[in-house]
């Protein structure tokens, strides 16, 4: 490739130059390893897709060249920022050479900053192979789609916006070079700015007087984050209670976004046998799309749900509110937005225990007694006061359903299951004399031993059945996705581990069918439903009803 192909440029200066030079200068740079050329094929790529009034009219959107134009810019853009062993990309500025020149490139490290965390450590994502997910998202634009790591810019108060230790976030880099064409044509010096666009600060950006969307992969940040986690084992011991040192002692919440005022958090919780991972029975949080306009943050409530849904203390609501208070920063403004906190989950009933006032309705149900007139210590009776006498959550304005035993799990109902889940769970050590106290006031409890969040599922149970005769409040708008199996009618139909007639509620302001197993948290029906129901609540435009599957 000789180093003439300047003077080409400058002197021809057309679309088809352009664009075979792109295409030319990014086969060399990538079988020489240089990145000078790489670099020019950016530069070269970014002048034929953007004239900006250097005599030569933009391409036509049907001409076949300006996607591949697009993609050469982002491998190119790639490679001109990667780091000597090639693992990671390098933001940064300076003067940098060119087969025919250089080009100036201003960057602000500022750009490497969200909320109170800072991104390091850039992976190039284009090229990842992403398995374990039933839908992979993936946005078609401009820039260079990376996956970035975060930490806390002031390193004295780790965690105090929730954000996952191991969380990958969706970055895209552009390179912006106002008048490439103009300073090709004319030999004049080439300026450049590089930018860093986080995937729910903008979708688009302004390039030569039209929106320009960005490329993103929020699915390969998402399977990057939790490459080499042994999901299954942990969703295993999760259950049983046996998670030991920081997983065991994990916080309440668990943000997938640094935190931004006047957003509407968005808390899903997953469900028995299962954890904060995309695979195995928990939301994804691709839920929140990237093209959305007004992108909502999304936090995962890690639940211990081998032990019993309400003895620990009403879990979901004290970490859903303390989080969404610890993640303001100081001094942010809250628009009337951001105190609220949506709820979509498969962990289902104890999402429903922070919607519904129990009064006293829920202790008859599973006691003969009064609590008052039970021998029990000050301590024991608190956790049953905090966790069987609920009001609901005031932050939570809407409960989106999936796949909730409302009145019950026939699997969960079946003893074998039950015994042996009572026999290998290790209970939290509150509850570890709860036992001793219930025998001490014979003939008051309506089961000898303390129900696990599986005793609580069983249709039979006293803690199911008075749940299920207690409405959500009105003041909580609600939403239901119910999974069926096979083609089958659907009011006689289950989806392998709950009924359909077990998980129908009313009144629902929307109920959706998915065919689908139980785990339909990953199904794409699903994932866009939430997604529905989610623009519904922030107020944009969506269907008034929800699509059918097929």
């Amino acid at each position: 490739m000789p180093s003439c192909t300047g003077r080409w440029s400058r002197r021809r200066g057309t679309r088809t130059s352009l664009f075979a030079l792109a295409e030319l200068s990014f086969l060399h740079g990538q079988a020489a390893t240089k990145p000078d050329y790489s670099l020019a094929a950016a530069v070269y790529a970014y002048a034929f897709l953007f004239p900006e009034k250097a005599g030569d009219p933009a391409p036509g959107r049907f001409d076949p060249r300006v996607r591949i134009a697009a993609d050469l810019y982002n491998w190119a853009l790639t490679r001109a920022f990667t780091s000597k062993d090639a693992s990671e990309v390098v933001p940064r500025g300076g003067a940098f050479t060119l087969p025919f020149g250089q080009i100036d490139v201003a960057f602000d490290p500022a750009a490497l900053r969200a909320g109170d965390r800072e991104l390091y450590r850039l992976i190039p994502v284009a090229e990842l192979d992403v398995y374990g997910l039933q839908m992979r998202y993936r946005w078609p634009g401009l820039g260079a789609p990376l996956a970035a790591s975060t930490r806390p810019i002031d390193a004295s108060r780790p965690g105090r916006d929730m954000v996952a230790p191991r969380l990958q976030v969706p970055v895209t880099a552009l390179l912006r070079i106002p008048d490439a064409r103009r300073a090709l044509v004319q030999g004049r010096p080439l300026t450049g700015t590089l930018e860093m666009h986080l995937a729910w600060d903008a979708e688009s950006v302004s390039i030569a007087g039209e929106q320009v969307p960005l490329e993103n992969e929020p699915s390969a940040a998402l399977a990057l984050t939790f490459t080499g986690v042994p999901i299954m084992e942990l969703e295993t011991l999760g259950l049983l209670g046996r998670l030991t040192g920081l997983l065991r002692d994990r916080p309440p919440l668990v943000s997938a976004t640094p935190y931004r005022p006047g957003l509407i958090p968005v808390v899903f919780v997953h469900g028995t046998a299962s954890s904060t991972g995309p695979v195995g029975g928990d939301v994804q949080p691709p839920a929140r799309r990237p093209r959305d306009p007004q992108p909502l943050p999304v936090l995962v409530l890690p639940v211990r749900l081998g032990q019993p849904d309400r003895a620990v203390g009403a879990p979901p609501a004290r970490g859903a509110d303390r989080g969404r208070r610890a993640a303001r920063p100081r001094g942010a403004g809250s628009g009337p937005a951001s105190d609220d906190l949506d709820r979509a989950q498969s962990g289902g009933l104890l999402v429903k225990m922070q919607v519904i006032s129990t009064g006293d309705q829920l202790w008859n149900a599973v006691s003969r007694k009064p609590l008052e007139e039970l021998q029990l210590s000050d301590q024991t009776r608190d956790l049953f006061r905090r966790g069987l006498f609920v009001e609901p959550l005031p932050t939570v304005t809407r409960a989106i359903f999936i796949c909730t035993p409302h009145r019950g799990s026939y699997v969960a109902g079946r003893r074998v299951l039950a015994n042996l889940t009572r026999q290998l769970l290790t209970l939290p050590f509150a509850l570890t004399g709860v036992a001793a106290e219930i025998n001490r006031n014979p003939g008051a409890a309506r089961v000898g031993f303390v129900p696990t969040a599986v005793d609580n599922m069983s249709p039979g149970h006293p803690f199911i059945m008075g749940l299920q005769a207690i409405p959500v409040v009105p003041s909580v708008k609600v939403n239901s996705i119910i999974a069926v199996e096979g083609d089958g009618q659907v009011e006689q139909g289950d989806d392998g581990v709950v009924k359909y007639a077990a998980a129908h509620i009313e009144p629902v302001e929307s109920e959706l069918v998915v065919r689908s197993s139980h785990s339909a948290q990953g199904n794409p029906h699903t994932i866009e439903e939430v997604r529905r129901i989610l623009r519904l609540h922030a107020g944009l435009k969506t269907g008034a009803v929800p699509p059918k599957a097929p």
